[in-house]
């Protein structure tokens, strides 16, 4: 909020180039706040993939989870004015395979009530399979 405050104070003394440096320095800021909630969001749709994937089966609360988080990713990475998205499938892929890690060592906690190691659970699952599956799911 300050930095409207800031934006409108430069903006009256006609300060226009330090306006537009704090514009870009709020876009920025929206935009990370954006892919945090993209990748937040995406650990949980691959925690559910790899639970589908390793047990072989899935649950109504997995399916709901993937339809959730795959709607909220889609609801942050829109642009309201413009119609377009935030971030291109490269950039969602790039985030989804930082998160992945975390979502295996999370899944493991709960595939098979937890009975194997993060290293195990990761030999039960082709992780560019999962990576792929989720951006397809993503961009239905």
């Amino acid at each position: 909020m300050e930095e409207l405050l800031e934006l409108r104070q430069l903006l009256e003394q006609g300060k226009i180039h330090e306006a537009l440096q704090l514009v870009d320095e709020l876009e920025e800021m929206s935009l990370s706040d954006k892919i945090n909630k993209i990748d937040s969001y995406g650990v949980i749709l691959l925690i559910h993939l790899i639970k589908q994937k390793a047990e072989n089966r899935s649950t109504r609360s997995w399916d709901i989870s993937i339809e959730n988080a795959v709607r909220e990713i889609n609801k942050i990475n829109k642009r309201r004015k413009s119609g377009g998205v935030y971030l291109n499938p490269a950039e969602l892929m790039d985030i989804l395979q930082q998160g992945y890690q975390v979502a295996l060592k999370r899944a493991a906690l709960e595939a098979f009530e937890g009975r194997y190691e993060t290293e195990e659970l990761a030999a039960m699952v082709n992780e560019q399979e999962t990576l792929a599956a989720a951006l397809q799911f993503i961009q239905q």
